[in-house]
């Protein structure tokens, strides 16, 4: 499914009126919604859809783990991992396996074939990067994930969460 194109925020200059109490929000939207559409952009390259590439890194970092405990981490509902796993499975970069101890769960866990898919992701996730933060100074960088990690905590306290997911390299809570 192809995004449509849509006009950077500055050449509007303008939140819609009935967003004009919400303008965080309606910024949040708009930079989600270029943010996914560049990432897959990036990741038809290496033959990935959107949301893929964090299932494949959890996998990476983890090693074999149970599907629901995968779809946690990562924040989807049992249908949409379901899906994702199949999809991966099929392209050979991971493999399920029943538990021996739970016969119940399923277990998810990289295939050798997606070692060499980490490090195009690595790659490619560094090229996002780039295009979000690429001329904002290492001040700016770490007050804008600062605001982001506070705003996720935010919504994550009205979402019934527990708050933002750990930080990459970060130790699990």
């Amino acid at each position: 499914m192809e995004s449509e194109a849509m006009p950077p925020l500055s050449d509007t200059g303008e939140v819609p009126e009935a967003a004009r109490r919400g303008p965080i929000s309606h910024a949040i939207f708009r930079v989600a919604r270029l943010h996914r559409m560049l990432a897959g952009q990036l990741l038809r390259e290496v033959g990935l859809h959107p949301a893929q590439e964090l299932v494949m890194m959890q996998l990476w970092d983890r090693g074999r783990i149970r599907q629901t405990d995968l779809a946690g981490h990562v924040g989807a509902d049992a249908a949409t991992m379901t899906r994702t796993i199949q999809r991966l499975e099929k392209a050979g970069f991971v493999r399920r396996v029943r538990s021996t101890s739970d016969k119940r769960s399923v277990l998810v866990e990289p295939t050798a074939a997606s070692q060499a898919l980490r490090r195009q992701v690595e790659d490619l996730w560094a090229r996002l990067e780039d295009y979000v933060a690429g001329d904002l100074t290492d001040t700016e960088r770490g007050t804008a994930l600062a605001v982001l990690q506070r705003l996720e905590t935010n919504l994550a306290a009205r979402a019934g969460d527990t708050g933002p997911s750990p930080r990459p390299g970060a130790p699990d809570a």
